[in-house]
């Protein structure tokens, strides 16, 4: 059985989320402006051909993919420094046993322990 975090391994967690969502919303905010910028440079003016075109859209889309993954991750975060402070932290939220420090500190914002983790990837057939 995986023993309760020590408030030293909480507090080491927490400081590693929050210096995650630094970054994370600088790189959203990037992403932002690269976009934007992308948008104009390639609308200021200038007549596209269908590659050029194809060239816009695939960069716009990659620059939202990256927003999306990124602010999901923002969400998970944000959703793990929640249960820090109703307690609930480092609880599975299916199965109510602790997760494995192990777990925490290679995914942080972890709410599912090793197993029903897995569970609900096969579940989802991932």
């Amino acid at each position: 059985m995986t023993q309760p975090l020590a408030p030293e391994q909480l507090d080491r967690l927490q400081s590693d989320m929050r210096d995650r969502l630094v970054q994370l919303r600088a790189q959203v905010a990037h992403a932002l402006e690269h976009s934007v910028h992308e948008s104009h440079e390639f609308s200021a003016g200038e007549v596209l051909d269908m590659e050029d075109t194809a060239f816009v859209r695939m960069v716009r889309e990659l620059d939202l993919a990256d927003i999306e993954r990124d602010a999901a991750e923002i969400h998970d975060i944000d959703a793990a420094l929640a249960r820090m402070d109703d307690g609930s932290y480092g609880q599975c939220v299916d199965c109510g046993e602790p997760i494995a420090l192990a777990r925490l500190e290679a995914y942080p914002s972890a709410k599912r322990c090793y197993a029903c983790q897995q569970a609900v990837e096969r579940a989802q057939g991932m």
